[in-house]
């Protein structure tokens, strides 16, 4: 008997033989499933983190073929982007060799894992027959006003020499190579994603099936906020300065107007103010700071006096504008207005700010009398020190306010985004080139699409430029064109596009990856999608899953495809940490799968990756605790050995468990109970691969028992023999899709002849779930007909039922009226026909 599961003489077949398995019609749309992973940048080595989401991926893609399910699991790369740029420099070969090198030795580790993809469908974002069509995105866009061009303040990276987004900047350095980032103005692409954000926020409700954690994050990100905007007229000027607030309740209680540094005004303020040269220090230290504290909930609140003053146009007074640096551009109008005894952080500015700024109460607590403030009051209650709105409630004098304002032309009702316009222009060498060209008689002018791909240049010194412009600027070749609409000498725009612009619609291009006259077929894209299944890190819940939202409704909205969300479920699995921390290189606390695969075998580590903890969760990777991933595999490699003979090309069927005497119906029992758990724990949705893996340990424990105290096992034809293969064959279905390999290998050794993943998942005989039963008598007209073990304490209607829907009361009570069913709980169902 073999003692070990000889994996290294076995996987490689298994590997191989399923790339049929996973290879999907795309014209047998009966039954679908697409089960999408989150196609990943091919940076080099995955490691054991990566692996969960794609071992989940995979096992749920096995799960749904068991099921019945046409499955269709691609995988591509989203292979452009700055880490191969950075590479490619540090190593000093080109980005295209680096890159396929990657992939190359990804899709081994993927084979390596036992993680099978329709590989047919492979589409990577750095080949011109996928950029090609991201250009071509663009250009709708371009058509439909929702791409521009214009200067604005960027967040750049000196020692990477490019634009990073807000999310790219922790604590005021580079997240790639930890410089000093720093604030510049570029003229940029964007994409108008803000014409979208009521359509984006409002459709969050058609997602029922995505994590109410992504959903939070989203709503958040959008940031719809309802108020109103008020113009604070500059004193001694005709000049005005406008607030966007939430609380125009307050605006009696403004004592001062902060502005962001930023501000296209604050220049003009200090200036005004003769306060320029140390104004603009502080602006200098304020866009610091904003770098610094990117991200924080609490920022530090200082400001700069102006030397000017703006009027409260409820009061008439004189108040002092600061520049602050709390204050941002991205919310409101980049002008707020300061209500110290009403808005903790701008009480707490008044307490700090060396220019004497009154603290103005003009809401009073209910039952309370007014006093010296130590704090602000942010709650409601009774209008004071607010003209003729005294004595109002505050909530119910907010629209009067707002109509008297309305009215003298100096407040409006608005609503405002904290979502801002999508910054998709990127100065380095490897992304797809933006499809414009600059023409000195016609302006901006987009590629003709027959005109497509603008390819990028191989033979380019890609190395950073200093001035903030692309190494393409560089290159002659690429720049020198002509000018699509008046023929005259012109020149190429030589930004490229930011990743997320290629990763916004993959989805959709596996349908056809090798259509060269289209981007995606219609057809197709509609009856294959929404994605069933999207599976991925929540890191993208903000970007790549907001950014793919908004193209599939501009592609739905302009014809090109019949939906409007793309992806139907979401799940976001946790991050596999390792001393506590997230697994990456620069943290050198990675875990490379191919030394554990080499010793314990694909099986082992995919177990073991499931089982580590609720797969929603982050979960601590520990190298012993695979030991006992592989004591487990062997054990069930062991039991198939040990009664190996008797097995047959036809599975076993149930047993009649009324046949069975005790010691048999407990293995019985334990084998529906684990049919159950894994039912619930897996295919059910909650994709609860540790738990289920459990009750599949304790069944082999369970088996392990029975075996030992049943000496008839080796006869074939005995109730407990019939008994073990069943419940041991319904082990291996309900375990392949964790431990393919060698589920696949025993079901072929027992004589099966199709792959187990065309096995169904059994149902569970509900009568046996629980161990604490007793035996049910059914009565016809008086007679008993049937027994049946049930649970204990079930109520009345359920044993009424039970007994009603039994196979042999079935064909008894056929065509009959049943006239009533008698219960004697804890007894018998007598069941009275006509």
């Amino acid at each position: 008997m073999e003692e070990f599961f000889p994996f290294k003489d076995i996987e490689s077949k298994w590997q191989e033989r399923w790339i049929k398995l996973f290879s999907c019609d795309e014209k047998d749309y009966e039954r679908k499933y697409y089960c999408l992973m989150m196609f990943p940048y091919p940076s080099g080595n995955l490691h054991v983190g990566h692996g969960r989401n794609y071992i989940i991926g995979d096992a749920l893609a096995r799960i749904k073929m068991m099921e019945g399910e046409k499955v269709l699991a691609p995988m591509g790369w989203d292979s452009f982007g700055l880490p191969a740029e950075n590479a490619a420099i540090k190593h000093g070969i080109h980005p295209s060799r680096w890159t396929e090198d990657n992939i190359a030795n990804m899709k081994r580790q993927f084979q390596q894992w036992g993680v099978i993809y329709d590989w047919k469908r492979e589409v990577a974002s750095c080949r011109p027959d996928y950029y090609r069509w991201t250009q071509w995105l663009f250009l709708q866009l371009f058509k439909a006003n929702l791409a521009y061009q214009e200067e604005a303040s960027v967040n750049w990276c000196p020692s990477c020499m490019t634009v990073l987004a807000n999310e790219q900047v922790v604590g005021g350095l580079c997240e790639r190579c930890k410089s000093e980032a720093e604030l510049r103005k570029l003229k940029q692409w964007f994409f108008r994603i803000t014409v979208y954000a009521d359509k984006l926020l409002e459709d969050l409700g058609k997602l029922q099936k995505w994590p109410e954690k992504v959903l939070t994050m989203q709503r958040n990100w959008i940031g719809r906020s309802e108020g109103v905007e008020v113009s604070f007229r500059l004193a001694d000027s005709d000049d005005v300065l406008n607030c966007f607030t939430t609380r125009i309740d307050t605006i009696y209680g403004a004592t001062f107007i902060a502005i962001a540094a930023d501000h296209p005004l604050a220049l003009d303020l200090i200036k005004r103010g003769w306060r320029e040269q140390e104004g603009k220090s502080f602006i200098a230290r304020a866009k610091h700071l904003r770098l610094q504290e990117r991200g924080k909930t609490e920022n530090t609140k200082e400001g700069f006096f102006t030397g000017c003053y703006a009027v409260n146009p409820a009061t008439g007074r004189r108040i002092p504008v600061f520049l602050a640096s709390y204050v941002l551009m991205e919310y409101g109008t980049g002008v707020v207005m300061g209500v110290p005894a009403h808005d903790q952080r701008d009480f707490e500015f008044v307490r700090e700010s060396p220019v004497e700024i009154p603290v103005v109460q003009v809401i009073l607590a209910a039952g309370s009398e007014p006093a010296p403030l130590t704090e602000a009051f942010t709650g409601n209650g009774t209008m004071i020190n607010s003209g003729k709105f005294d004595g109002l409630d505050n909530m119910k004098a907010m629209e009067g306010i707002t109509d008297s304002l309305s009215e003298q032309g100096m407040a409006w009702r608005v609503v405002h985004y904290r979502l801002k316009d999508w910054l998709i222009s990127r100065q380095r060498y490897w992304g797809a080139p933006i499809p414009m060209i600059h023409c000195p008689r016609c302006g901006t002018v987009p590629v003709p699409e027959n005109e497509l791909p603008v390819l990028l240049p191989d033979n380019v010194d890609f190395m950073p430029q200093g001035d903030g412009k692309s190494p393409l600027a560089s290159y002659e070749g690429f720049v020198r064109t002509r000018c699509p609409a008046c023929g005259e000498d012109a020149v190429r725009d030589t930004d490229t596009m930011d990743t997320f612009v290629d990763s916004s619609w993959y989805f959709l291009r596996y349908l056809s990856p090798r259509d060269d006259e289209k981007p995606f077929d219609r057809d197709l894209v509609d009856r294959w999608l929404p994605v069933d299944q999207y599976i991925g890190g929540i890191e993208h819940a903000i970007l790549h899953l907001l950014y793919s939202r908004f193209i599939t409704k501009f592609l739905h909205d302009k014809g090109h495809i019949g939906f409007d969300e793309p992806f139907e479920n979401l799940f976001t699995q946790g991050m596999i940490t390792r001393n506590g921390a997230k697994m990456s290189k620069s943290a050198g606390n990675t875990v490379n799968p191919n030394p554990l695969i080499e010793k314990y075998g694909a099986d082992t580590v995919r177990i073991y990756t499931l089982f580590i903890g609720p797969p929603e969760k982050d979960a601590e990777w520990n190298d012993r605790s695979v030991e006992g991933a592989y004591r487990f595999i062997n054990r069930v490699w062991r039991l198939y050995c040990r009664f190996s003979g008797g097995f047959s090309a036809a599975r076993e069927m149930r047993p009649d468990p009324e046949s069975l005497d005790r010691r048999n119906l407990d293995i019985y029992r334990k084998t529906q109970q684990t049919i159950q758990r894994i039912r619930i724990d897996i295919l059910e949705g909650s994709f609860h691969f540790n738990t289920a893996i459990s009750a599949l340990m304790e069944l082999v424990n369970a088996l392990y028992l029975f075996s030992e105290e049943n000496e008839d096992l080796q006869s074939p034809d005995s109730a407990a023999s019939k008994l073990f293969r069943y419940s041991f064959e319904n082990l291996l279905v309900m375990m392949a899709p964790m431990a393919p390999h060698i589920c696949e290998e025993i079901w072929e050794r027992t004589g099966k002849r199709e792959t187990i993943f065309r096995e169904k998942f059994a149902e569970a005989d509900r009568r046996y779930l629980k161990g604490d039963t007793y035996t049910l008598v059914v009565q016809v007209n008086g007679k008993i007909r049937s027994r049946m073990e049930v649970e204990k304490d079930l109520p009345e209607e359920e044993l009424k039922k039970l007994a009603v829907e039994d196979e042999k009361i079935a064909q008894i009570v056929a065509g009959a009226d049943i006239r009533k069913v008698i219960v004697v709980p804890g007894r018998l169902v007598n069941i009275v026909i006509t």
